[in-house]
């Protein structure tokens, strides 16, 4: 009995029933149609009605779950359009050799990877044969994002097409002679033939997002007509896992990027296991894509499983499907018939009665080999929805098996990513499956051989002709000859010479003034990408919305609330700045994007990305390695740098550290400057290196990393000597010494050489006066750009040493013949001053922020962590009074005189 103070439905719907009869109507026939043909029927309507809806344009709730069979039925299916016999002769080649070239490396302990390539090998053939556009059409070609672990089948393809020879492949995994092949896809080991490293998992998915939108941004400022390109990224389900792999969803569905298409290969096992042992992977990632508005396309079942989905009239088949969870199907995979028909079929009274129709061999057919993802026909009809698709990205769930084709011993094991090789018997029983021309004779003690069928022979004539009419070869990385950039005026640059006289200016303000002056010049200022992730108005940036723009592929469809104001936010369609919002990852994709344009699209652009100096490293450093090893160029500005200079937010902005995790990055160039025309001079000089005409032996493929500070001082004029700006760009150089800044100190008085970086020169500067004011110590004050540039050049110094050249390190010819100890200090870590340590001859000491940081005034924490003024001239006194320059009793009387 119904209880008439309970809430009817309808009166929890806001929107009021403006005709109830006809929603009883609608309610009655769905009640009609559970009562006669059940729930599953019921719901199996309201499935199509509500995709009748969406397609019909009806705003309603997106239907995020669709039944485990494929989304395009075989009726639909188009033809592959070139010669599939070929096509599979072709694969099986490709299997064979990236079978072959692991276990032939697996004798020297390399290691490699089998199973992921057999599970993909047909999501690769059908791109390569009919979809990947090369770099030899016109435009830029399409992007391909090559899933890392599948790399053996790449280079497998690329012997066969005659790009790659036997020795290569012998020396997978071995690159030390010289000849060898990198492990994953490594641009900087193999420019020719990688573009995108993607092996640190998670990082594929998310650059390849951006360097889709990257290319929307190249067309909308019409510096290139990408309108060609596609992205493609190859993934694995276990991959999807990683928080980067999803982060960027909603982006790419935002800015409709039909330009991109992720094909995950469902093999349904990470590297220990199930990918979702009790649940189904697809199901999840289905949902999960179609809530952030991407197009899903599920290629899950081969063609045997045709004449089982005809045989379901019931929907028992579709319904058992759904409830199987994953770790169970890779199960089925490694049974007989009588399991799975135990199992399986016997869960339903409607599928005993189906399984009844079927034959052991059908039944083993379709549990064991028939996968969408291993048949071109699916592969090809799920790729050419995907391009044709309009409005939003596409995500293509293709169901493998992983170890496809290897044998029993491979086929759905859990440790076949560790499995590193086949036997003998076992290569025998795969090449009379691939039913290649391979003799036992050919296994010569006990060796696979490599196969292939000859350099004219009509596989690879096909193969060519393929690739020849779909632009070139794939994947290929291609830097076209480009005319270095022209200087900008040397204006920009000389303006900061000067000083700022009596304004206080923060390094932070000098870079963007510098910025802003570099982005108007006519010949290179559209080139330069500021991107920052929703800090920009923390870092004085504002002054540039109005001017360039933030951009957007939708324009500026409001009016600004602060319309009426001089620097009024502004959005364009063809806007300059890429302002990401809360997202160091994301920026940092970007900028990876920008960065290796002069290879992508060929058109060199000039990022600068600007950050929290805390949240770049620290947070994305694995990111600043994909940089490295896709050789980008641009300038990275860590802002707010420095242990003491954002104190009042307390250690999690208190940045200490930066820059030694940058010197663990063998191309970046990492300053530390301390004033506004040290700023100027190392990006002018990071113009000309990365961008200009670089110096001979100089690498251009090396990026900047630039702290600077949001501590307002007095910007003094550079000195006018000899060799500052050589000085600036490798490190080091003297920017006073004690005469020069006034002090007249004894004839005979100690001396001392302070070394000091970024803001810290500041503290130098004034424990100098009071060295000389209160304790008659005479010191000068150098400057260190660069601590970690001053250990690359003496690294570089010692290993030309063991070739038997004599080379002195910059750092011991800058301070030849300096007079005393030498003490340095800087708002970092005190191992970031010492990495010069050794190769300084006087005696050495230094002062950093090491430890937490906290909330308190500059002034406090500096106090803290013993780095200030006072502190260094404490420290000073120690070096000297331990060499008998300075009474003993100084050091304590300067302890108690500055209450330390």
């Amino acid at each position: 009995m119904t209880d008439p103070n309970a809430i009817q439905p309808s009166e929890l719907d806001q929107l009021p029933d403006r005709d109830p009869e006809e929603t009883a109507e609608w309610q009655a026939s769905l009640d009609a149609v559970t009562e006669a043909a059940g729930p599953h029927r019921a719901a199996y309507l309201m499935r199509r009605t509500l995709e009748r809806a969406e397609g019909a344009g009806i705003a309603l709730p997106k239907l995020l779950e669709t039944d485990y069979v494929n989304s395009i039925p075989t009726a639909a299916e188009p033809g592959v359009p070139g010669d599939e016999a070929m096509e599979q002769r072709i694969t099986a080649w490709n299997r064979w050799n990236a079978a072959a070239m692991v276990t032939r490396g697996s004798k020297y302990g390399v290691g490699g990877h089998i199973a992921t390539f057999a599970s993909a090998a047909w999501l690769y053939e059908t791109g390569f044969n009919h979809f990947f556009k090369g770099k030899e059409a016109d435009g830029s070609g399409d992007q391909l994002y090559i899933q890392g672990h599948a790399s053996p089948g790449i280079y497998a393809r690329a012997f066969l097409d005659g790009r790659l020879n036997e020795a290569q492949l012998d020396n997978f995994r071995r690159e030390a002679g010289g000849d060898g092949l990198p492990s994953y896809p490594h641009p900087r080991r193999l420019p020719w033939l990688w573009e995108f490293p993607t092996v640190s998992m998670g990082l594929g998915p998310l650059s390849a997002i951006y360097q889709a939108r990257f290319n929307r941004y190249l067309a909308n400022r019409g510096i290139k007509d990408t309108a060609g390109s596609h992205v493609w990224a190859f993934l694995g389900d276990g991959e999807m896992d990683e928080p980067e792999s999803t982060a960027a969803l909603a982006l790419a569905a935002r800015e409709e990027l039909d330009n991109l298409t992720f094909v995950i290969n469902c093999n349904l096992q990470r590297l220990d296991g199930p990918v979702r042992a009790n649940f189904k992977i697809v199901q999840e990632l289905e949902a999960q894509f179609r809530g952030a508005g991407w197009n899903v396309i599920k290629t899950l079942w081969g063609t045997a499983w045709d004449e089982l989905f005809q045989l379901d009239t019931t929907g028992a088949l579709v319904r058992r499907l759904r409830q199987v969870p994953d770790a169970q199907i890779q199960t089925y995979q490694t049974r007989d018939a009588a399991y799975i028909r135990q199992d399986f079929f016997d869960a339903d009274p409607a599928l005993v009665e189906l399984a009844k129709l079927l034959s052991d061999d059908k039944i083993l057919e379709c549990f064991h080999l028939s996968r969408g993802g291993h048949e071109a026909r699916k592969v090809y009809a799920a790729y050419r929805a995907a391009v044709e698709h309009k409005g939003a990205p596409t995500v293509i769930l293709a169901q493998t098996v992983k170890g496809h084709t290897l044998g029993e011993g491979f086929a759905s094991k859990n440790a076949n990513h560790q499995m590193k090789k086949l036997t003998v018997d076992e290569f025998k029983n795969m090449r009379d499956l691939l039913e290649l021309p391979i003799k036992d004779s050919d296994f010569t003690d006990g060796v696979v051989p490599y196969g292939h069928p000859g350099a004219d022979s009509p596989e690879v004539r096909y193969l060519q002709e393929r690739r020849a009419a779909l632009g070139g070869p794939a994947p290929a990385r291609r830097v076209h000859p480009v005319a270095p950039l022209p200087a900008p005026a040397e204006k920009a640059f000389a303006s900061f010479d000067k000083g700022s006289g009596s304004q206080n200016v923060a390094t932070t303000m000098a870079f963007v003034r510098l910025v802003k002056d570099l982005v108007r010049d006519k010949e290179t200022g559209k080139r330069w990408v500021p991107i920052v992730p929703d800090e920009a108005r923390t870092f004085g940036m504002e002054s540039l919305f109005p001017s360039l723009g933030i951009y957007s592929p939708k324009g500026q469809t409001y009016e600004p609330v602060d319309r009426d104001q001089l620097m009024y936010y502004k959005e364009a369609k063809n806007g300059q700045i890429l302002n990401e919002g809360i997202t160091e990852a994301g920026s940092m994709a970007d900028f990876i994007a920008a960065s290796t344009s002069y290879a992508t699209h060929g058109e060199t652009m000039i990022p600068f990305y600007i950050f929290y100096s805390m949240f770049g490293w620290q947070r994305t450093a694995d990111q600043m390695w994909q940089l490295g090893d896709q050789l980008g160029r641009g300038f990275l500005v860590g802002a707010t740098a420095g242990r003491t200079t954002l104190t009042g937010e307390g250690l999690q902005h208190a940045d200490g550290h930066s820059p030694v995790i940058a010197a663990t990055n063998p191309a970046a160039l990492s300053y530390d400057p301390a004033f506004a025309y040290e700023v100027a001079a190392i990006v002018k000089d990071g113009l000309r290196r990365m961008y200009g005409e670089a110096a001979p032996g100089e690498d251009q493929n090396v990026f900047y990393y630039l702290t600077v500070y949001n501590e307002p001082m007095p910007q003094p004029a550079k000195p006018s000597v000899d060799g500052v700006d050589e000085g600036i760009v490798k490190g080091l150089y003297r920017f006073n010494t004690a005469e020069s800044a006034g002090i007249t100190p004894p004839a005979d008085a100690p001396r001392i050489q302070l070394l000091g970086s970024g803001t810290a020169i500041h503290w130098a500067l004034k424990a100098q006066q009071l060295l000389a004011e209160e304790w008659g110590v005479a010191a000068d004050v150098w400057s260190a750009t660069s601590w970690g540039e001053l250990r690359r050049d003496a690294l570089e110094a010692d290993e030309a040493l063991l070739r038997g050249e004599e080379r002195v390190p910059f750092v011991r010819q800058a301070l030849q013949g300096a007079e005393g100890p030498v003490l340095a200090v800087s708002d970092y870590m005190r191992q970031v001053p010492d990495q010069i340590a050794q190769w300084v001859e006087q005696d050495w000491s230094s002062l950093g922020a090491d430890g937490f940081g906290l909330s308190d005034t500059r002034e406090a924490a500096r106090r803290h962590f013993g780095v200030d003024a006072e502190s260094i001239v404490v420290a000073a006194l120690a070096q000297l009074a331990k060499r008998g320059e300075v009474k003993a009793t100084a050091v304590k009387e300067a302890r108690a005189k500055y209450g330390l």
